[in-house]
């Protein structure tokens, strides 16, 4: 116990106190200093906060060897300084090069600020996603479909970037898929990882579209490996199965403008006068369970 108090008594009274203090005040490059490092020390997070952080604590350690080199004129103050300089000039260049190397083509720098962004999604998650379907955005001509209904089978997830695809079934119109929603969210989420099946419905280019399509398998794998992103797309596939129902609630009466709700399906609420009559009310509900099968029942047939 006497040794510890020795030491720490050693360690305090040791050296010297200050007689006299100083009283000029030292050079402005010492107070830049500590001006780049309290403003470099507010830096956010992601590249761009990394960036800002590093170029300011850089310049700080830069400004402070220069004032140990000239104003102080000790080489150990300057030594320490101009290291950490060189470190915080490293870590910039380095994170600039992520920077650099994390850029994308037209399409999906707009469907990572218009879906991806606002969730918070780092540029390099979203580099992970965009790597699985090898970058690739492919095009669809007007009037040509993406899916026929009972022939093309479900092996993939795809959004549409740009355009508008008409959904039918029986050549009956259902709704309309815009850009930055899936083109087959249900078909997707009502098949187990190990299931196939064929697409209920035909999905048509009302006009050029492009879009980009995550293969099946491609798209499982990165799952396991990252379950952020297995949750991601969780819940934008929920979301997007629920836009799809809504935009089918949204078109769909019973007789004397009586409109069919998907919430309370043995209730009617009453629409707005002058709501044109669809359909009858016994053909309607048959058509319509017959439509929802694959959108509204996604959940539980995964349990």
């Amino acid at each position: 116990m006497g040794d510890n108090e020795s030491f720490w008594e050693s360690l305090i009274y040791a050296h010297p106190t200050c007689v006299a203090w100083k009283q000029e005040a030292e050079g402005s490059v010492y107070h830049l200093a500590s001006i780049l490092f309290v403003v470099g020390f507010m830096g956010g997070s992601g590249f761009f906060g990394l960036m800002y952080v590093f170029s300011l604590l850089g310049l700080g350690f830069l400004c402070s060897s220069v004032w140990a080199w000239l104003d102080v004129c000790a080489a150990d103050i300057f030594s320490w300084n101009f290291v950490l300089f060189v470190i915080c000039f490293v870590q910039f260049i380095y994170v600039t090069y992520q920077v650099r190397s994390v850029s994308f083509e037209k399409e999906f720098q707009e469907l990572y600020s218009s879906l991806f962004q606002p969730l918070g999604i780092s540029l390099t998650v979203f580099r992970k996603i965009v790597l699985c379907c090898d970058a690739e955005v492919v095009t669809l001509e007007k009037e040509h479909c993406y899916a026929m209904q009972g022939k093309t089978p479900i092996d993939k997830l795809s959004m549409l970037v740009s355009g508008r695809i008409r959904v039918t079934v029986d050549g009956e119109f259902l709704h309309y898929i815009f850009p930055f929603q899936f083109l087959d969210s249900p078909e997707w989420d009502s098949l187990r990882p190990t299931e196939e099946g064929i697409f209920q419905v035909t999905l048509t280019a009302e006009t050029d579209c492009r879009y980009v399509a995550w293969r099946r398998k491609k798209l499982y794998l990165l799952f396991a490996k990252h379950r952020f992103i297995s949750r991601l797309f969780s819940i934008l596939i929920g979301n997007d199965i629920a836009d799809k129902l809504y935009a089918l609630n949204d078109r769909v009466h019973v007789g004397k403008g009586l409109r069919y709700d998907i919430r309370l399906p043995n209730f009617y609420q009453v629409a707005v006068p002058g709501t044109p009559k669809v359909q009858p009310a016994e053909q309607l509900v048959s058509n319509s369970r017959q439509k929802f099968t694959n959108f509204g029942n996604c959940d539980s047939s995964k349990k």
